[in-house]
């Protein structure tokens, strides 16, 4: 009984039709941002190293280069705060979670491009 409840609850917060995307690909997150009474749109450019959970708690990680640091930040796919998720480039990848990245400098961290027809 309490499990349908919450279903239904979750289905309320829930996307209609959320971003595609895999594993590997490098994205655009374009994500609305309040300043003060202000709100602006900022877009943080990655690729997408992880996706976690389900239904209403799924995130997906998103990696990239800052200055010669790695940054990486965790997005709700359902939050209203994302405006939409931009595929830039796809990419050939063996795993589920590319973690291995993390290591890698340089010219190791680019991976093989997915061509699609």
């Amino acid at each position: 009984m309490s499990q349908a409840i919450l279903e239904k609850i979750e289905q309320s917060s829930m996307k209609e039709n959320p971003p595609q995307f895999d594993i590997g690909d490098t994205v655009d997150v374009h994500l609305r941002i309040l300043e003060g009474n202000k709100e602006r749109i900022q877009v943080f450019t990655g690729v997408v190293i992880a996706r976690s959970g389900s239904g209403s708690k799924e995130m997906f990680t998103v990696r990239r280069i800052v200055a010669g640091e790695g940054v990486e930040r965790k997005f709700p796919i359902h939050s209203p705060r994302i405006e939409k998720v931009e595929v830039k480039r796809s990419s050939v990848v063996r795993r589920a979670k590319l973690y291995f990245l993390r290591q890698r400098v340089g010219k190791a961290v680019r991976l093989k491009e997915r061509r699609r027809s």
